[in-house]
Order: structure tokens, then C-alpha cells, then sequence
């Protein structure tokens, strides 16, 4: 079946100028405990096609981004600053009304948990329906026609059926595949990916995410993608941002940032990766130490306490990303020596090996590549643009 183009959708933006541009953005929660601070400075732009990568350990501070820029973030949660430049258009002075109509149509969010997102009590046509109904006035056969087309596109087996579903007689992959083509329905100018794959098997894992690569690849749309598995990143991303404690502590393009990391905790996160050339097989790398409480902002830089590079300007004067105007920047006063140790460990090996785990359609399952499992598999969806 083919799946056409909708004449209500938002018409696709100049790829000379960006998607979005997140400038400045600083975000907390404020608990009984205090403040804390979830977001710090984070800066970054994302044009029309372009996939970036969000990566860190839980807690640094990804989500509370994305939820930043959708402005989602819970009652508990404030932006303290910065700007959120949509389409050219600042997202903080909209109001709720406003957003609402921005969130679904323009801005698609693929969640972590689909169980957790769809209402119990709605069929996945009732979720669909009303969301073309909201956004398209699509109402009626028009409405479950579509549906249906989506459900299809998406790759669920007999939609027709699925549509009367309720979320607890679908599967978890079915599950995700529902909140994909909710997130796709309006051709959204930005998608957001969650760690789409969350309780997911490996083999689900690799169609989901090819189902998603496949479709921002058609649909030429910005996206974002939540993240702490590397072999995940080695097969979508084109750029990556490494987070630590709330801050963007590396940004660079996909390739750099595998075989050349300037960080020491980007280079953590790599020697994480389980290897057979290892010299004590089985035994697993861990960085030391644990992520910093973020009711208290250190002085200097976050990750000093963990950092085998540390030196007493690392505890007292933050580093900032540098050089500012390059396409690999790094917050950290020793890249020197960062970059020393990552050649002499070997590390450009284990990213070309994650890379052709990802051009071969491999998962992360297979190759140990992440901190979770996860990578890129196969579901035909072509007709979802034609």
C-alpha cells in the first residue's frame, strides 16, 4: 500500500538554516532536598536530515533536554535559561496552547516506554484518530484510513485488526510501533527518540531502529536520539553529544568522536565496550566512581573525581567546549593526553569494528557494543513518503 503525502502537514524547512537551535539551555528540578540542576549550558543545532546523538549514563541529563525543548518537563521542573530556537522561533515564549498544537504535529516524541504512553482504556486506532483528528481534522473513515495506512507503513501485521487492539493484547514491539506512527503522523520537522528500544529483545530492537532511521531518512526530518548505547549511535547517528552532570562535555561527528575521543569520559564509555582482544577475557571495564550529586554544582570540572587525567585545575576552573568553532569540541584541559591514551589503547580498532557491526546490520547484541544492548535491523517502509 502506499501512504500519501498529507496536504495539511507542515511543509519541509530551508536546510541551509537549522531545525533547531538550542542555545544556552539550562534547566532544574526543585525537590525538598534543593535544587537540581539537570541542564547546564547545553548549546547545539540540528538541520533538516540530520541525526544527532545524545549519550551518557543515566542521569546526565538527555532527557531532561529533550523534555526541555518540548516543554514537557514535570511541575517540578524549570528552564532557567537559554533559548529553544524552533523553525527561527523561540519555543520558551509560547504558551501551552500553543505548544500543544506544536507537539505532535511539528514535533514528533517516540518515549521510552510505549506501556507507560498509551492509555489502556484506547484501542490503538482511538490513539491514532484522535491525534489526526486534533492536528489534521481528519475525522470519520478519513481518520481510520489513515490510521490504518500508518499502522501499516509501520510494519504491524494485519492493521485493520490492530487498530481495534487495546495496548494490552499488542506486544511491546507492537506497542512501539504504534507510538512510531503516532510520532510520524503529521510528517513532523523534528523527531524525538527516547531510548526507543527500552525492554526490548535485540531482534526488536534492530527493526525498531531501522524502522526509525529508515523514516527520518525519508521523511528528510531532523531527529534527535536518546541514547547510551554506543553500537545504537555507531548505526544512526551522524553527530554525537556526550553528557555529563547536565553539560555537553564532547560534540563531534559520529567517526571522529569513535576513533579519535577527546574526553576522558567519552574514552570511558568506549573502553566500557566489552572486547575479545581484551587481555583478561570476561572481565568488564567500569569507570570508576559514581555520577555527582546534582543539588551541588561543583567548581571545576564534573568529572575531576572520576578522571585518571585529573589535575588541581580539573577541581577549581570549569572547562568549557573548545575550540568553540570547530566540528570535534571537548571540555578538557588535558585532550592532549586523552587523545595519547585513546591510540595507544586501541580504541580506533573497536570503533571500526562497531561501525561495520552497524553497515552489516548487526546489533549491539551481537558484537557487546553499548552499555545496554540494541543496533539496526530491517522493516520495509518506503510507501511512508511516497
Amino acid at each position: 500500500m502506499t501512504l500519501q503525502a498529507d496536504p495539511t502537514t507542515t511543509p519541509a524547512s530551508d536546510t541551509s538554516t537549522p531545525v533547531l537551535d538550542v542555545r544556552g539551555l539550562s534547566a532544574s528540578f526543585f525537590t525538598r532536598r534543593g535544587e537540581v540542576h539537570a541542564v547546564r549550558d547545553v548549546s547545539f543545532s540540528l538541520r533538516q536530515g540530520e541525526t544527532l546523538a545524545l549519550v551518557g549514563e543515566s542521569g546526565s541529563g538527555k532527557t531532561a533536554t529533550a523534555m526541555s525543548i518540548l516543554r514537557m518537563l514535570p511541575a517540578s521542573g524549570e528552564i532557567r535559561d537559554g533559548e529553544i530556537l524552533f523553525n527561527g522561533e523561540d519555543l520558551r515564549g509560547r504558551t501551552e496552547r500553543q505548544m500543544e498544537k506544536i507537539r505532535g504535529r511539528q514535533i514528533g516524541l517516540i518515549p521510552q516506554d510505549p506501556s507507560a504512553s498509551l492509555n489502556p482504556l484506547m484501542t490503538a486506532g482511538d490513539h491514532m484518530t484522535e491525534l489526526l483528528g486534533v492536528h489534521l481534522g481528519l475525522r470519520g473513515r478519513a481518520a481510520r484510513d489513515r490510521s490504518i495506512e500508518l499502522l501499516e507503513a509501520v510494519g504491524i501485521p494485519e492493521p485493520e485488526s490492530r487498530f481495534r487492539a487495546y495496548p494490552h493484547q499488542l506486544s511491546g514491539g507492537m506497542r512501539q510501533r504504534v507510538m512510531i506512527a503516532l510520532a510520524i503522523a503529521c510528517r513532523p520537522t523534528l523527531l524525538i527518540a527516547d531510548e526507543p528500544t527500552t525492554a526490548l529483545d535485540s531482534t526488536v530492537q534492530a527493526q525498531i531502529l531501522e524502522l526509525i532511521a529508515t523514516l527520518a531518512r525519508e521523511m528528510n526530518t531532523a531527529t534527535i536520539l536518546i541514547t547510551h548505547n554506543l553500537g545504537i549511535v555507531a548505526g544512526l547517528a551522524g553527530r554525537v553529544a556526550v553528557m555529563y552532570a547536565g553539560r555537553m562535555v564532547e560534540f563531534a561527528p559520529r567517526h571522529e568522536l569513535f576513533h579519535d575521543p577527546h574526553h576522558p569520559y567519552t574514552l570511558g564509555l568506549l573502553d566500557c565496550v566489552p572486547r575479545v582482544d581484551r587481555i583478561t577475557p570476561g572481565v568488564f571495564q567500569t569507570i570508576a566512581g559514581q555520577p555527582p550529586d546534582l543539588l551541588q554544582v561543583d567548581p571545576g570540572c564534573s568529572f575531576a573525581p572520576r578522571c585518571g587525567f585529573a589535575t588541581d585545575q580539573c577541581l577549581t576552573d570549569p572547562p568549557m567546549l573548545v575550540p568553540e568553532v570547530a566540528a570535534h569540541r571537548a571540555a578538557c584541559w588535558n585532550q592532549a593526553k586523552v587523545v595519547a591514551r585513546a591510540a595507544a589503547t586501541g580504541v580506533a580498532a573497536l570503533a571500526a569494528s562497531l561501525e561495520a557491526a552497524a553497515m552489516d546490520g548487526g546489533t549491539a547484541a551481537d558484537t557487546g557494543a553499548g552499555t545496554d544492548t540494541a543496533a539496526a535491523g530491517g522493516a520495509g517502509v518506503s510507501s511512508v513518503v511516497s
